[in-house]
């Protein structure tokens, strides 16, 4: 009997896939919070975290794992997930970077998917980039609270949006537009955040981590690449976007499917034997083992 045997419905192999994965998670606010307790739960081995901000008393409302204690402390978010990962898993490796991710990009390159906790539209964006550049599968994550008019009170809502190649990018699904933009860009260093509460963001959080196990493990198959799921906090309801269900172009307008790789990339540094090699993603392990073959061939 080990701690996971009750999914085993995941498949033979899951508990090995899951404890191979690495899951990026790029900032640590909110959602994300819920995202990494989760992922550990159920047996994800290799996170890479990236936030460059402290705890402070307002996150209290919504942190994971945060308490008073760290905010006494100034603790930064990044260390306060570390330790929550390895008291559930602490055979897990955890790898933080207190600054902005674009700073820790060669470590994300490495993950085999990445969750997105940004609450800025060109965060959002170049993330998706990122992404879509090194065929990474990016969930991104979004909630607001709008207000109904007087008398009415307000919306909570949401959506949970797996980016990936095939699918439709944030572009596409309206997620990121050339107006949201500009007004972000205009509203640049005003005070004030936008309202988030713990209940939803728990929901969207549990949605992303069901479509990170999804990816990797063969319990439930999706009928066709990417995922828009729109959340009603009134009503409780969960649903496919009509966006994305209308959606059927032949591919992503924003992103060209030739403009991927990173120029620095070497196969002959993975050739089997080379114990200095970098740990690699399990997304390329088969690509990789066809392009060795190939190259060894050709000697």
């Amino acid at each position: 009997m080990t701690w996971l045997d009750r999914q085993t419905f995941l498949g033979a192999n899951s508990e090995q896939r899951l404890a191979e994965m690495t899951v990026g998670l790029v900032g640590l606010g909110g959602g994300n919070s819920h995202v990494a307790q989760q992922l550990a739960h159920v047996g994800v081995g290799n996170f890479v975290l990236a936030d460059a901000d402290d705890i402070s008393l307002t996150n209290l409302n919504r942190l994971i794992g945060g308490t008073s204690w760290h905010v006494l402390k100034r603790t930064a978010k990044v260390a306060i997930m570390k330790g929550m990962i390895l008291a559930i898993n602490p055979k897990a490796r955890v790898e933080i970077h207190r600054k902005q991710w674009q700073l820790a990009g060669d470590s994300f390159k490495r993950c085999d998917v990445i969750v997105g906790g940004l609450d800025n539209v060109r965060g959002k964006d170049e993330l998706d980039a990122f992404c879509r550049r090194f065929l990474i599968p990016y969930i991104d994550q979004g909630m607001d609270v709008h207000k109904l008019g007087r008398g009415h009170g307000h919306l909570v809502a949401g959506q949970v949006v797996l980016s990936e190649p095939g699918s439709p990018c944030l572009r596409c699904m309206g997620i990121v537009t050339d107006e949201a933009l500009a007004e972000e860009s205009r509203k640049y260093g005003a005070a004030g955040g936008r309202p988030q509460v713990v209940w939803s963001n728990g929901v969207l959080a549990s949605l992303a981590v069901g479509l990170v196990v999804q990816i990797v493990t063969p319990w439930s198959r999706r009928a066709r690449p990417g995922a828009y799921l729109s959340f009603d906090g009134n009503s409780g309801l969960v649903a496919e976007a009509e966006r994305f269900r209308r959606w059927n172009a032949a591919s992503c307008p924003h992103y060209s499917s030739i403009a991927v790789g990173d120029p620095s990339f070497d196969i002959r540094k993975f050739v089997a034997g080379n114990v200095s090699a970098e740990p690699v993603p399990m997304r390329w392990t088969k690509w990789i083992m066809r392009s060795v073959r190939k190259w060894t061939s050709s000697e």
